[in-house]
């Protein structure tokens, strides 16, 4: 994997890069951030750079022998550690190795959730257990085979119980051009013996800017791109899911529903919530729901005089701008937290109609009785 395929973080990029060209590789490192931040992928390009044959300036070549097996994940000198889940006759990561290219093949953003439907495992417990860890340090024990370094990128260090702590002199005092990559996204879940023995890089999460600008290249149009970034809070990794689910515009449908629950058009709500949001999908309704929250903690940073942090389209903001004017902080807090709670029952598989209606009716209440507006006032 090259540098150039992965979105953003070009400050980041150009610092690993540097470490290599100063010759100040250190040998065990910790890329820390929030999943679907493309650390899993830097991880992944930086190691190729190091054992490129013929680097350029900015990335590696991706003609040479060395970067041909890297792109497919199958070089040699690369080796893999992370969470899976444990059979009878499964109890190592080389047992998922295959499962494990293609689906970063498929999404180099990968993320927990992303790994364990990709197994289809449903309910059971993932883990990076001991006999993994006498797999790594027989592994690394051997010398490279071709490669200047040989590297272990070990995802999702946090699943790594007390029997981490085996590995802890191979990280202190590793064999000659061994290098340690962990990727990590909750730093206080990692065994702080092995943290105190890692040089950390922290990974920040996408802007909704760069999500938005991914998914705009991806063909999608401007409103879609902007209601996905929305609602994946700068994962790509969630943003591609929402994608694969999406059949809807979120932004055009709330703008409907929040008029017909002002306006108390009983007749019509009662058949919006059941054709437009009853049927949306339990995944879609899900998501639309978030997304309607969103929106809403916008508008009470528009009240607060916060809006220079609303990261929105501007027909979102002079949408945004027109319903906070209409009610109180109170008014959309109340209406966040009832829209919070019915998050929660789709999960547990609350009959979706019964749902929307009773959640329409009761923003309704919150906003007819306190307030009346016209259905003009917030028409876009």
């Amino acid at each position: 994997m090259q540098f150039k395929k992965i979105l953003g973080h070009c400050n980041i990029k150009e610092n690993l890069i540097r470490t290599v060209s100063d010759n100040r590789v250190s040998h065990a490192q910790l890329f820390l951030g929030p999943s679907g931040n493309g650390a899993l992928a830097l991880a992944i390009a930086y190691a190729q750079y190091i054992n490129c044959e013929q680097p350029l300036e900015k990335d590696s070549c991706g003609n040479c022998s060395s970067c041909k097996k890297y792109e497919k994940l199958v070089h040699p000198d690369l080796h893999f550690t992370f969470p899976f889940f444990i059979d009878d006759k499964k109890n190592r990561s080389e047992f998922f190795l295959e499962d494990w290219r293609k689906a970063i093949q498929k999404n180099p953003y990968l993320d927990f959730n992303t790994w364990r439907d990709q197994l289809q495992v449903d309910n059971k417990q993932a883990n990076i257990n001991t006999a993994e860890i006498h797999s790594i340090i027989k592994k690394l024990s051997l010398k490279a085979f071709e490669a200047k370094y040989k590297v272990l990128i070990i995802w999702l260090p946090e699943y790594l119980d007390k029997e981490g702590n085996a590995l802890l002199k191979l990280i202190e005092e590793p064999p000659a051009h061994t290098l340690f990559i962990l990727v990590a996204e909750n730093q206080d879940k990692i065994l702080k013996t092995i943290i105190s023995r890692t040089q950390i890089l922290k990974i920040p999460a996408y802007s909704n800017e760069e999500v938005y600008s991914y998914l705009v290249n991806k063909g999608l149009n401007e409103q879609e791109a902007e209601d996905i970034a929305l609602l994946s809070d700068g994962s790509i990794c969630e943003a591609e899911d929402y994608l694969a689910q999406k059949s809807d515009n979120y932004f055009d449908i709330l703008v409907q529903w929040l008029r017909l629950c002002v306006t108390d058009n009983g007749a019509k709500l009662i058949e919006f919530s059941d054709q437009n949001l009853a049927s949306l999908g339990r995944e879609n309704q899900k998501s639309f729901l978030i997304y309607a929250q969103k929106i809403l903690r916008f508008c009470i940073l528009e009240k607060l005089g916060a809006n220079k942090i609303v990261n929105a389209s501007l027909k979102t903001r002079e949408f945004i701008k027109k319903f906070s004017d209409l009610y109180s902080i109170e008014q959309l807090e109340n209406a966040n937290s009832a829209i919070e709670k019915r998050v929660y029952y789709i999960e547990r598989n609350a009959n979706s109609k019964i749902l929307f209606l009773d959640l329409s009716l009761q923003l309704v209440l919150l906003f007819k009785y306190l307030t009346i507006r016209k259905e003009s006032d917030i028409i876009i």
